[in-house]
């Protein structure tokens, strides 16, 4: 029998989920049946589907949250109705392991109540919780606590772990007590069957000569409050007035990132096109003279390796971004690094791409020939699927859980 797989994620829906769908579909040519739970999204509004043999069960989730409480009702009612559509999937094709995405670090829950009746448990470790507590709220204290505690159980009764790069590796061994062997990095390297290179659309510039790109989500520790600051540098202070702004993504902070930029008097110089299909991001992004990620400089962002670089890269784009370790490692030379936290010197760094096309055409060059050489998902794939051995290959009722108490240091 075909081995099976039950996929829970919560933060976005598949296939929107790059990564997560990547590793579906890989999965599935590999022979792996597979099932995927996760919430509903524009575009993905039916509550079953199944594309490309691959099943996907969707449940409606409350606003997006915002604030303690808000992320509280947010992942109480996600784990809920992972939990219910899990039975039946059970039910109806069964699996033989769980592959748990974070956010939020829940899901161990269902691991673990699966555990009992001999299903693995893997843990696929998107975001450091913690670190992202602290990002998003500015602060330390009882909940960050929380989080720790809630990242240890995970590691616990995880029988193996996929971290998306070094650092992710470093704290699942560390801080997770995870055995070196059962902890895999695979990184979200894009695909380039995805990520084409198509003619620009010159009616995204608005009339300008240059059009500077982003992809991403808007949230407070993605940085697009700098970002609009280092517009306001460039049109109010060097009189560049002939550069435009594609925004692309949607998020919790997309209304307020609109109001700052009218704030700042510079609305007319940035479309925020809010989330977007794949063929009207590429059009955005393929447009684009530079690309940016003005992903804040913190705890957070320094470890995490953001898809929108490597994807940048596939297109053959130079970029912009404020010198984070991890972002500094999957660009290198096809990107510019600007001061940490520093709009001003973020804007000078545009301007150094936008007066030297040469310097453009060459970053470009090295970051699309990065992902051709290193950085596609073909690279990572064989990674999975090898974690995947460990996992599947073992006896059953292999656990690392030992009864230790809830640490959370």
């Amino acid at each position: 029998m075909a081995r099976r797989v039950l996929i829970l994620v919560e933060n976005l829906p598949s296939p929107f989920d790059r990564r997560v769908w990547q590793e579906a579909t890989t999965l599935r040519a590999a022979g792996y049946e597979v099932s995927i739970i996760c919430p509903t999204g524009k575009g993905c509004e039916k509550h079953f589907e199944s594309i490309d043999g691959i099943d996907i069960w969707r449940y409606d989730l409350p606003a997006e949250g915002e604030g303690a409480l808000g992320y509280l009702v947010e992942y109480s009612a996600a784990l809920a109705f992972t939990f219910y559509l899990s039975l039946r999937v059970l039910f109806k094709k069964g699996f033989d392991a769980i592959h748990a995405c974070n956010p939020p670090d829940l899901f161990f829950l269902i691991g673990a109540f699966y555990k009992l009746f001999g299903k693995k448990f893997l843990f696929d470790h998107h975001d450091a919780n913690p670190e992202l507590y602290e990002a998003k709220f500015g602060r330390r204290g009882f909940l960050y606590r929380v989080m720790l505690a809630l990242e240890d159980w995970t590691f616990r009764f995880a029988d193996v772990s996929i971290a998306t790069n070094e650092s992710y590796r470093r704290i699942a061994i560390g801080r997770g007590g995870m055995p070196p062997q059962r902890v895999f990095v695979v990184r979200s390297g894009p695909s380039l069957e995805r990520m084409k290179i198509v003619p620009p659309v010159p009616s995204l510039k608005k009339g300008r000569k240059y059009l500077v790109g982003y992809v991403g989500v808007m949230g407070k520790q993605e940085g697009i409050d700098l970002l609009l600051k280092s517009v306001e540098v460039l049109v109010k202070e060097k009189k560049r007035t002939d550069i435009h702004f594609g925004l692309v993504g949607g998020g919790t902070s997309l209304q307020e990132m609109k109001d700052l930029a009218k704030t700042l008097g510079v609305a007319d110089y940035v479309t925020f096109t809010g989330r977007v299909s794949d063929a009207e991001l590429l059009a955005m992004l393929n447009t684009a003279d530079v690309c940016v990620n003005p992903d804040v400089a913190n705890d957070m962002n320094d470890i995490s390796t953001m898809n929108k670089i490597m994807e940048y890269m596939a297109l053959g784009k130079p970029i912009v971004q404020f010198d984070l370790v991890e972002g500094r490692f999957s660009a290198r030379e096809a990107s510019l690094y600007a001061k940490r936290n520093d709009p001003a010197d973020f804007a000078l760094r545009i301007l150094e791409l936008m007066e030297n096309p040469q310097k453009r055409a060459a970053m470009g060059e090295f970051g699309r020939r990065r992902v051709e050489n290193e950085l596609e998902w073909r690279y990572e794939a064989p990674k999975l699927l090898a974690a995947y051995e460990a996992l599947l290959g073992s006896p059953f009722g292999l656990s690392r859980f030992d009864g230790r108490a809830g640490s959370v240091g």
